[in-house]
């Protein structure tokens, strides 16, 4: 299994439309990178985020998970609330081939504030807008802009095709669009 390059992710993108929308190069100027990079792809994350909030003292249950929990907000500058976290979406659909693992990390720049990223694997076949849980870590309030980049995919590509993909198991999450919540 081997880390695509820059140029395999620009023809995968461009021929059979893996990154939508797709930014070729890096964009940096006044705001935090996003684009293509020479290993990765930088996503920018969305305007519309879920924050986590306790106002109805729910319980948190992955198996029968309240939206309760969360306040929408369509935002530029979204505030998550100190040791808490938000969910958002990025602004790029991916489709992700059938040979292809996808790894994200966090963008450097949140993390030396302290706010961290999280994406689980984007699984072979697998399409979607990605949703992103963002959690800040301090005891202050922190920012997450949107339009701007959040963090960056890595693609690997294995030297055999899968058995069985994402699509093939007709996954829970295949296709979202928007912020999505836990399934069972």
């Amino acid at each position: 299994m081997s880390i695509m390059p820059d140029k395999w992710i620009r023809e995968m993108a461009l021929a059979r439309g893996m990154i939508e929308p797709f930014v070729e190069k890096q964009t940096r100027q006044g705001v935090i990178s996003y684009g293509l990079s020479s290993y990765g792809y930088d996503a920018r994350v969305g305007r519309d985020f879920k924050i986590f909030t306790n106002v109805s003292n729910a319980i948190v249950d992955p198996k029968a998970f309240s939206s309760d929990s969360f306040v929408d907000k369509e935002t530029d500058i979204c505030v998550v609330p100190p040791n808490s976290f938000a969910l958002a979406t990025t602004i790029e659909y991916f489709r992700i081939p059938r040979d292809v693992l996808v790894i994200c990390l966090g963008k450097s720049t949140y993390a030396r504030c302290g706010i961290i990223v999280n994406v689980t694997p984007l699984e072979p076949e697998w399409e979607g807008h990605v949703t992103i849980e963002i959690s800040n870590t301090t005891p202050l309030p922190a920012r997450i802009y949107a339009g701007e980049g959040v963090c960056q995919f890595l693609f690997f590509k294995s030297d055999q095709v899968c058995e069985v993909s994402y699509a093939d198991r007709g996954g829970k999450y295949q296709k979202q669009r928007g912020v999505t919540l836990p399934r069972l």
